[in-house]
């Protein structure tokens, strides 16, 4: 299936490796001009050198630390500027600390926040213009402009937003194995996407989230779980994953391309659980 996204621009924060990784090359093998930001030269420039190779019409590799605002919003206006516009914003940011109510500090607490929240607020905020922009040039009529009464009609006329697509996890949506900060702080990421995607929807922009369930991955927390402790990562396996076996990285990239595909045009709003059907929540 051709998802239509040849030729659009997609800025992934935090795709060094894992599933922000495997989304860049997705989408790059569509064709789109795709920049990856991720703290580690040797990751990014890989990165853009296998999205290259794998049919992207531009490979971007951006050195920063999506927790430091200036270089978030150095990363944003970067793309922008290579590219000539920006269609697509991605955020993967996470990380957690163990810990419950009495063990955890503030600084802890602020901690989780600045990794797996802020980081997606800010770049929403650094990269909406030229996200609202790009809508515009597609003909998408906001709420803002001269012709918001014409746009606003019964019969649905397709027209192509720009996208932000944040990725959560399961257990923002249900209580879980993750810890304590890591959950509220992805629930919140979850709220954003909700509560974005009515507020910027007018302005030309679609915007959701995803909840991937427990993935395998080189480097990834998964792998360090079962490199300690073999017998009780099979055992959660067994126990939590009705197949059996981790999701890959790939599985979750493949959906993320759709989702912020025109194929997806009218999926906003929405939290997407790829899990393998290992979440409880309804």
């Amino acid at each position: 299936m051709d998802l239509g996204l040849a030729g659009k621009s997609a800025l992934l924060i935090g795709a060094g490796r894992g599933i922000g990784a495997a989304a860049a090359l997705a989408i790059a093998r569509e064709g789109a001009k795709v920049a990856v930001v991720s703290r580690t030269m040797a990751d990014v420039e890989a990165r853009a050198a296998e999205c290259k190779q794998a049919g992207a019409e531009k490979a971007l590799a951006i050195v920063g630390d999506a927790t430091d605002p200036v270089h978030l919003k150095g990363a944003v206006e970067h793309t922008a500027r290579e590219f000539g516009s920006l269609d697509i914003l991605v955020t993967l940011i996470g990380g957690s600390t163990p810990g419950g109510t009495a063990d955890l500090s503030g600084a802890e607490w602020e901690a989780a926040y600045e990794r797996n929240l802020w980081p997606a607020v800010r770049a929403s905020r650094y990269a909406l213009q030229h996200l609202i922009a790009s809508a515009a040039r597609r003909g998408f009529a906001t709420a803002h402009s001269a012709h918001a009464e014409a746009a606003v009609t019964l019969e649905p006329v397709p027209r192509e937003p720009s996208v932000i697509l944040h990725v959560a996890s399961i257990f923002g949506r249900e209580s879980g194995l993750g810890a304590l900060s890591y959950d509220t702080a992805k629930a919140a990421l979850i709220a954003l996407a909700h509560d974005q995607a009515r507020e910027l929807a007018p302005r030309g922009v679609r915007v959701l989230s995803i909840a991937p369930g427990s993935i395998l991955h080189p480097g990834g927390s998964w792998e360090r779980r079962l490199q300690k402790d073999p017998a009780g990562t099979v055992a959660f396996v067994h126990r939590e994953i009705p197949f059996g076996r981790f999701g890959t990285a790939e599985e979750v990239g493949e959906v993320i391309a759709f989702l912020v595909s025109p194929r997806a045009s009218w999926v906003s709003g929405a939290c997407v659980v790829v899990d393998g059907a290992q979440s409880r929540a309804f």
